[in-house]
């Protein structure tokens, strides 16, 4: 067992989201990436996040998770996960709790290429 557990008996349908590491940014080679974290108050905002959108959207369970440290080429550094009755509000659900994570927690991403290092601020396109 993976120790994700989205699933709720009136629930019909889990969203999922798994954010991994691509191998290049801009045309330059992507040796691994970097994770650090102001942890408590990250896991409160994600706390808040998620019953902000528990209001919005009717969903069962929910589960985040987001790594820490060095993370390689195609491994994964964010999950998002929620259940709900019907796929849309699971969808939803999971689409905005990336962005609003990306843009409001405190976590840092530092990029490592094959000549040095960047600290990289999350960037979220608008929809649409």
């Amino acid at each position: 067992s993976s120790g994700i557990n989205a699933e709720y008996g009136s629930c019909g349908g889990i969203s999922l989201f798994c954010g991994t590491t691509r191998d290049t940014f801009q045309n330059k080679r992507v040796l691994y990436l970097e994770y650090e974290a102001y942890e408590s108050m990250a896991v409160k905002e994600i706390a808040r996040i998620c019953a902000r959108l528990r209001q919005k959207h009717d969903v069962g369970r929910v589960y985040v998770a987001h790594r820490t440290g060095r993370v390689d080429i195609c491994e994964m550094s964010i999950l998002v996960a929620a259940s709900s009755p019907h796929r849309a509000s699971a969808i939803q659900f999971v689409s905005e709790a990336v962005d609003l994570i990306k843009r409001q927690v405190p976590v840092w991403k530092r990029e490592w290429y094959e000549d040095g290092s960047v600290w990289k601020e999350n960037c979220v396109l608008p929809s649409g």
